[in-house]
């Protein structure tokens, strides 16, 4: 027999989940402090203060890492708008709210540590990054979730992952052991934050099967990272692709796959109709994933095999 719950059903079922994932979390998770992770010899002051304003030369980071650490800080920026979605989501009453808070202070850290590393390694232009935020935060966030628990608690689940993978492969990008060791810490942070929500996610499941597959479903069908609204996303979405910080294939093998195995997606017997034609529905879109992911992965061997000839 299905049993129906309402959002706040859901809410009152999975709150002594979310107290004892809450409790886990900060059991494991690290203490850390952003300035631990800044250069600080390495700054001196711009004109206004005296000093010289930046230029390009003064920047040790490749074109590429340039990008990639620019999106991950406005991504990382834009926590306003995401706090005001996941309290939407998930109420700010008992555990509800001590999570979303701890987990927003948490979040806060990645920004402030970033920040600090570029405008102190004089990285990237500072002026035009403040451009960026400002454009970015003005811009908000658009979300389709409208609030509802289960696509929200399946989103920031495969996109914690997500922005996990992107952190990692951004420091080994950089070429730089500070910068390196700054995204490792972040991307460690962003790994327990998803396997809180992987957990919330799988309980929900077990409580509503058909409900939570369709979320998940049309999230995964709909899937964007959260920075599509800063200056350039696209064109630098296509680059970050393009040299492996986050491509379809990671999205597939990296980020999707895993998640749906813990959560027995393909293995459950406990759908009904709507559940199974849900399931039938992922299964189709992961199978025009891989074949994007292949033509994208040919597409990209060609490119870059006629750069490597043009560079001879």
């Amino acid at each position: 027999m299905t049993m129906t719950f309402t959002q706040l059903d859901l809410l009152r079922e999975l709150e002594p989940t979310v107290e004892a994932n809450l409790n886990r979390h900060l059991s494991m998770t690290k203490n850390w402090n952003p300035h631990d992770y800044v250069p600080w010899d390495e700054g001196r002051n711009f004109a206004e203060m005296g000093g010289v304003d930046w230029d390009p030369d003064q920047s040790r980071l490749s074109e590429l890492a340039k990008v990639a650490m620019i999106t991950n800080l406005l991504t990382e920026d834009n926590l306003p708008s995401y706090h005001r979605e996941i309290a939407a989501s998930f109420s700010l009453d008992g555990a509800w709210g001590t999570w979303v808070n701890r987990w927003t202070a948490e979040e806060n850290r990645h920004g402030i540590v970033m920040r600090d590393y570029l405008v102190v390694t004089r990285a990237v232009d500072p002026v035009q990054l403040e451009q960026y935020r400002m454009e970015h935060l003005t811009n908000g966030l658009d979300s389709p979730l409208n609030a509802a628990f289960l696509p929200s608690v399946a989103y920031v689940t495969f996109q914690e992952l997500a922005t996990r993978l992107s952190h990692r492969n951004t420091g080994h990008a950089c070429a730089d052991d500070v910068a390196e060791r700054m995204l490792d810490r972040i991307a460690a942070d962003e790994n327990l934050h998803m396997v809180f929500y992987r957990t919330l996610a799988g309980a929900a499941m077990d409580l509503v099967p058909d409900a939570a597959l369709e979320a998940i479903t049309d999230v995964l069908l709909n899937f964007q990272m959260p920075g599509q609204s800063m200056p350039g996303f696209r064109r630098n979405a296509v680059l970050l692709a393009k040299y492996g910080i986050y491509d379809l294939r990671q999205h597939l093998d990296d980020v999707v796959m895993p998640v749906l195995r813990i959560w027995n997606v393909f293995e459950r017997n406990d759908f009904t109709d709507a559940g199974e034609r849900a399931r039938d529905r992922l299964a189709a879109h992961l199978d025009d994933l891989r074949r994007a992911a292949e033509r994208f992965e040919e597409s990209r061997d060609r490119m870059l095999a006629r750069e490597a000839a043009r560079a001879e």
